[in-house]
């Protein structure tokens, strides 16, 4: 049976059976002894995504340690409130703290965590959807979907299915944090698991 350990762009766990092209965790171990979880969801604000493998390192998952979490890819990483890992993924941290941070000098990884705890506590934003960057997550009729160019890609924990035209003139609630969408803005690109159009 597959843990509870793959995250929406909504950042809720799930029991699901693919794994995902990036992992990660919350700041350490909140899963229990029988590798189920209870009421919480996080152990610190350090909610970071991480290469599937690094260094050779092999880990028993949600052992010991801390409590290992799936994303289908970074989008959908950024979307639930994760940062790429300053470990394992050391330039693509580096060129997000410093499109996060622009134009001031970058921020360090725990400064990025302060304000994205902020973002994921608070309420989510609604913006105009032709406003949106590339990589943003969106929800509609309460199903989340891609922005991605002129189109938009619906999520799922296999990939992403059928595109539709992007529309204009309407207002969206928006899933990935606004600090993130800003570093989109000034230049991070998200790694997508889609096939260019």
């Amino acid at each position: 049976m597959p843990l509870q350990n793959r995250v929406d762009p909504f950042g809720e766990l799930h029991a699901v059976g693919a794994r995902g092209s990036l992992m990660g965790n919350r700041g350490g171990r909140f899963h229990r002894d029988d590798k189920t979880l209870g009421a919480r969801r996080w152990a610190s604000r350090q909610w970071i995504a991480c290469v599937c493998a690094f260094k050779g390192r092999h880990r028993e998952v949600w052992g010991r340690g801390y409590t290992e979490l799936f994303f289908l890819d970074e989008a959908t990483a950024f979307a639930a409130g994760h940062r790429p890992c300053f470990e394992c993924r050391r330039a693509d941290a580096l060129a997000f703290a410093r499109a996060f941070s622009a134009p001031d000098p970058p921020l360090r990884a725990a400064e990025i965590d302060r304000v994205l705890r902020a973002e994921r506590r608070g309420v989510r934003a609604r913006r105009a959807l032709e406003t949106l960057p590339d990589g943003a997550f969106v929800a509609l009729d309460g199903a989340p979907w891609l922005v991605r160019g002129a189109a938009l890609h619906a999520w799922g924990f296999q990939g992403y299915g059928a595109a539709r035209p992007r529309p204009e003139g309407i207002i969206v609630d928006v899933l990935t944090p606004l600090a993130i969408l800003a570093a989109f803005d000034n230049g991070y690109k998200p790694a997508v698991a889609l096939t260019p159009p």
